[in-house]
């Protein structure tokens, strides 16, 4: 797995020097001197007139109906300070695989949202550096997200906390007044919702497949507590799947969802889940409750009349009587590192000017990007009541940054890396009872075990780090 796609970036890279004007090249293509750091918003670049392209995940923001701050608004007043530069934006809905196959094939533009499928071994391969982690970090959250060999090729676009979107007036017509803080109080609570209510408890968006991926989200300190464990300690990690016994870890962040279905908590027919109708459906109080990042919940808001009735609550995971949630990088804007000097310093000025001075993260219910923005949108009300702790993960010890990756492809589990299908199948085998959730954990365990041998890893914790 992991050598058809060193195979696969080579010839991408091959094809981007032998046809640069494919790439979207021009004779003074190349690195460009000008660093993240370097760029003083206003000064820098005034004297520059191009255009440039932008393929983005967020077609929504495209619509001309759209509820929030549209692209064009955007550009509207990035214009307002860069009137020479263009920026025209596309869009792909299926992102995942579209950027992907649009990265394979060198037909991208000047800045997209690198897609996670990407090794950061091979990030220096198609992108431009903005400068060195330790320069980048001084002044953005994520720095090392997407990062390689001390440069950093990603700025995250948001910051995103795990947790639970929510209905408050489903919760309060089932009679719950205190968020649930464990797997069992959650559990409970979708019982009242579906008793009480008509509310789906839990809409599992599994048509979709993307949507699922947001359940891997909660294995790192989420359910640990540990901003070491996701790049440090889980890759030395045998059995990371079993149960510890405290109702923390992956075992019961899956379980969760395995259990609900089960139990009949979700939708009647998952396969008939449709995820433009469910913002809707979670804005008017069909539903109550979904695993999606803090990004969805302005989506879901906009979609009706009853904004504010959604919320977003944390995680049901508590590691030793206290909640936390993993702050996170949404997609990153990466920089084509094949296209124009000019081309490359307005996608930077462009991407530094989103970061710091649009306030796209905040309008968009997230959490900031920008060192020097701290405050918090509403969504986070009932983070900030019950005292929880976020946490950004520690990167990659020095010398093992590939070692997660390897692991993932490995596997084939894919942790955080476009891995719905294994995802759905604890959907699918909730629903029709053909594999219980520990026959399922046993095999990821020697999924993840069988790559521990093949990359010769030092074994250091069995199940939970201790």
């Amino acid at each position: 797995m992991k050598a058809v796609k060193k195979i696969t970036a080579a010839i991408a890279a091959g094809a981007c020097l032998v046809g640069m004007a494919a790439c979207g090249g021009s004779s003074n293509a190349g690195s460009t001197d000008l660093t993240y750091s370097g760029i003083k918003l206003g000064e820098t670049g005034k004297d520059i007139k191009t255009t440039i392209s932008l393929y983005t995940n967020r077609t929504d923001m495209l619509q001309s109906n759209y509820p929030g701050t549209s692209w064009k608004q955007y550009l509207a007043a990035f214009n307002k300070m860069y009137p020479n530069i263009t920026v025209k934006i596309t869009g792909g809905t299926n992102y995942a695989d579209s950027a992907a196959t649009r990265l394979q094939g060198n037909s991208w533009g000047d800045i997209m949202m690198i897609p996670d499928s990407i090794d950061k071994s091979d990030l220096g391969t198609y992108f431009l550096s903005y400068g060195k982690t330790d320069e980048v970090g001084k002044l953005v959250n994520f720095a090392s997200n997407k990062a390689y060999d001390d440069n950093v090729y990603g700025i995250a676009s948001v910051g995103n906390g795990k947790g639970i979107v929510y209905n408050k007036k489903v919760f309060k017509e089932a009679g719950i007044d205190k968020l649930p803080t464990t797997p069992k109080q959650f559990i409970a609570d979708l019982k009242l919702v579906k008793e009480k209510t008509s509310a789906i408890p839990l809409y599992t968006n599994y048509a979709a497949g993307w949507t699922m991926g947001a359940w891997d989200d909660y294995m790192g300190s989420t359910s640990t507590g540990d901003a070491k464990y996701w790049n440090q300690e889980l890759p030395h990690t045998k059995n990371p799947f079993s149960d510890p016994g405290d109702g923390t870890h992956a075992y019961n962040v899956y379980k969760i969802l395995y259990d609900a279905v089960s139990e009949g908590l979700t939708e009647s027919d998952y396969s008939t889940t449709d995820w433009e109708s469910s913002k809707t459906k979670m804005n008017n109080g069909q539903i109550a409750t979904m695993a999606l990042g803090s990004w969805a919940v302005s989506q879901m808001q906009a979609a009706g009349s009853h904004a504010s009735d959604v919320g977003y609550m944390p995680f049901p995971i508590s590691v030793k009587g206290k909640q936390y949630s993993t702050e996170g990088a949404d997609y990153s804007f990466g920089i084509n590192k094949k296209t124009s000097k000019d081309n490359q310093k307005a996608s930077m000025i462009f991407v530094k000017w989103m970061t710091e001075k649009s306030g796209f993260s905040y309008n968009e219910g997230c959490l900031p990007v920008a060192k020097d923005i701290t405050k918090l949108p509403a969504v986070y009300s009932d983070f900030t009541k019950n005292n929880v702790k976020f946490v950004i993960d520690e990167p990659a010890l020095k010398g093992e940054e590939d070692l997660f990756s390897d692991l993932n492809s490995d596997s084939e589990l894919a942790l955080a890396s476009n891995g719905n299908s294994r995802v759905q199948a604890i959907v699918e085998n909730a629903s029709t009872k053909k594999m219980s959730y520990d026959d399922m954990v046993k095999q990821w365990n020697s999924k993840w075990n069988a790559a521990l041998k093949t990359e010769n890893v030092d074994v250091k914790y069995d199940t939970v780090v201790k």
